[in-house]
Parts: structure tokens; C-alpha cells; sequence
């Protein structure tokens, strides 16, 4: 999720491919929508000491339990990232069980929803059996628990997203209240898929195992160059990361077939990996417009921990290189 420039090098080499092979019709697979969700990203390890187990952040400037910190107005949150194989997952090494036991309680005694997210850019979540994932969505389990979010980029095989798929078949008639994304990385161009060669695994994974009622994350960020063969340049001759997060949803719509209210989309706010990439406020008024007129399903950002302001410059984990926008000013953004 955090730094994406080398996979869009690969997705560039795909996408005479992926024209070749431009509609998937999932149209028939998908069920009536849920409610839409607002859900920024909180990534779980970031500001965490190594003897504190519960959700950490410092966007106030010193280490604060994170739902102390948080606008009272933000209901949900997603965590990331749980890797390595269902029922024996961790958390950056925290394992699966302690970091549950010690945050899922809080989350539930302050009634704030959550998703969690698998996998990541630098991580894999894999799961083989249906006993673990069974064990994997009791561990999290709560009357807070929205659902599960699989960040697919770069590290399962076909094989491991076909498991994974079959296991979220079989879970859906076990936990029919519990909504299952999956998230993926997407290039932004003109009357193209530019899905990427991951995204279209999933995509034909989904369409092969008649998956129903799942939702679509596109990340629309990281498009590693200012140019119409990865984005929707502005008049500065830059991404517009608003228009470009529309396009990628559009070309989902209509090269895969996947229903706007079921497409749920992720910005970086402010600035990305590439430089010359920064999502901003007025991006927020594009998205969440096109958002409300198309019912999608969804919107999050990366991260909850980026959400105060730094000068413009290199990605930060700790700020959002924008420095325009205050303490959580793109969270606030987002809930009006």
C-alpha cells in the first residue's frame, strides 16, 4: 500500500495484455448492496511500543491510544495489515491472538466499527483450509466487526488467491452480515482496464469460483508517472488524483462489470510515493460527489497516521507531505 512505484512499472508492461482481455462479465455474481462506509486505513504497527499491544497514534504529536485521538464523528476504521496464513496470521510479528485480545474489547466497548485488512505491499495473507479462516474471522469477531478486507499486490500466487476465494464462498453462508473486499492497485487511464496483472488474477479467481456479494477497494494512488498511460492529467500537466480515483472506478464499471455500489475506492492524501502525485482537499469534494451521485459502495484513505500536516516533500509514514490541511483535516474533509 505504501510504496507502489515498481509494481506500476510491471502493470506498464501489461497493459497491452490486459486490452486484449478487457471484459470480465461479473455483472450476474454480485447481490444487492450494503450501506456505504467511510473507513480510513490505521496502520496497526505504526507508533506502537514493543511492550504496548493496543492501537497507538501520534498525529497529536506524542504517542496517544488511538481512540482518544480519533474525531468523535469517525464510526469505523480499518486495520492493517494481518499477514502470513490464516488462524496463525500476524501483525508485523504482533501475533494474531495478542493483538485481538488486546484491542478487539476497546473497539467493541467504544462502538467503533472496523474492517480488517490483509496482505499489503509488503506482506501476504494466505489461507489453505477452512477450519483457520473460521478461526481467523472468530478471533475478531464482535458486534463491531464490519467485515474483512484482502489487500492483494503483488505476493499470492493464482493458486492462493483461488484458496482464499473458495474460504470467503463458504464464509459468506456462515456470516452473512460481515461484508468481504478485496483491495487492489490500478492505474487510472483513458478508455483502458489498467487493472494490472494482479488485479486481473483476482478478477478471473472471482469469475472462475461464482463468488457473490463482494466488493472491489481500488487504490488510487502511486500512479508512478504524470502521464495519460497511467492517469487523467490536469491542466499543470500532473495526475488529478480526483478525476484519476473516478476514471479507475469507471473503467472497473465497465470493462469487469462490477457495479458502482459495489466499487470502493483509496486515495493516499497528500502527497504519494511519486512526488509529483498529491492528493488534496478539493480532491476529496470530487471523489466523495462522484461517490454520493454513483452510490459506491465505499471510501477510505492511506492512513489515519499521515493525517497531520508536513511540508511538501518525500511520503511520510507520520505526515501527509500536504501541509495544508490540520490534525485529521482530511478525516474531517471526509465525514462532511
Amino acid at each position: 500500500m505504501k510504496n507502489a512505484l515498481t509494481r506500476f512499472t510491471a502493470f506498464m508492461l501489461v497493459t497491452g495484455m490486459l486490452t486484449a482481455c478487457s471484459s470480465i462479465d461479473v455483472d450476474s455474481h454480485i447481490s444487492a448492496p450494503s450501506r456505504q462506509i467511510f473507513s480510513p486505513y490505521k496502520y496497526v504497527r505504526n507508533n506502537m511500543a514493543s511492550n504496548q499491544n493496543q492501537l497507538i497514534i501520534g498525529v497529536t504529536g506524542k504517542s496517544m491510544p488511538l481512540l482518544d485521538a480519533i474525531p468523535k464523528k469517525l464510526k469505523t476504521i480499518t486495520l492493517a495489515f494481518a499477514t502470513g496464513e490464516c488462524g496463525e496470521e500476524n501483525w508485523d510479528g504482533l501475533p494474531g491472538e495478542v493483538f485481538a485480545e488486546a484491542n478487539v474489547p476497546l473497539l467493541a466497548k467504544k462502538e467503533i466499527n472496523y474492517i480488517i485488512s490483509t496482505g499489503g505491499q509488503a506482506g501476504s495473507f494466505t489461507c489453505s483450509s477452512d477450519a483457520g479462516f473460521k478461526k481467523f474471522i472468530e478471533r475478531y469477531h464482535s458486534a463491531q466487526l464490519s467485515g474483512f478486507d484482502f489487500d492483494i499486490e503483488a505476493s499470492q500466487t493464482e493458486e492462493q488467491i483461488n484458496q482464499l476465494i473458495k474460504r470467503i464462498k463458504l464464509a459468506q453462508t456462515a456470516y452473512p452480515h460481515l461484508r468481504f473486499s478485496f483491495t487492489l492497485p490500478t492505474l487510472a487511464i483513458i478508455n483502458k482496464p489498467a487493472l494490472g496483472a494482479i488485479g486481473l488474477t483476482v478478477m478471473q479467481s472471482i469469475k472462475k469460483a461464482d463468488l457473490h456479494d463482494y466488493y472491489i477497494n481500488l487504490m488510487v494512488m502511486d500512479y508512478g508517472v504524470s502521464s495519460t498511460d497511467a492517469c487523467v492529467l490536469g491542466a499543470d500537466a500532473r495526475c488529478d488524483m480526483g478525476a484519476s480515483a473516478i476514471q479507475a472506478a469507471i473503467n472497473l464499471h465497465h470493462y469487469f462489470g462490477v457495479p458502482f455500489d459495489h466499487i470502493e475506492l483509496t486515495p493516499m492524501i497528500g502527497g504519494n510515493d511519486t512526488e509529483d502525485e498529491v492528493f488534496n482537499l478539493n480532491d476529496i469534494a470530487t471523489m466523495t460527489l462522484f461517490a454520493q451521485k454513483n452510490h459506491l459502495a465505499g471510501l477510505h484513505f492511506w492512513s489515519l497516521d499521515r493525517d497531520v500536516d508536513c511540508p511538501p516533500g518525500p511520503a511520510s509514514p507520520d505526515c501527509n507531505s500536504y501541509g495544508k490541511a490540520g490534525l485529521f483535516g482530511f478525516t474531517n474533509a471526509f465525514l462532511k
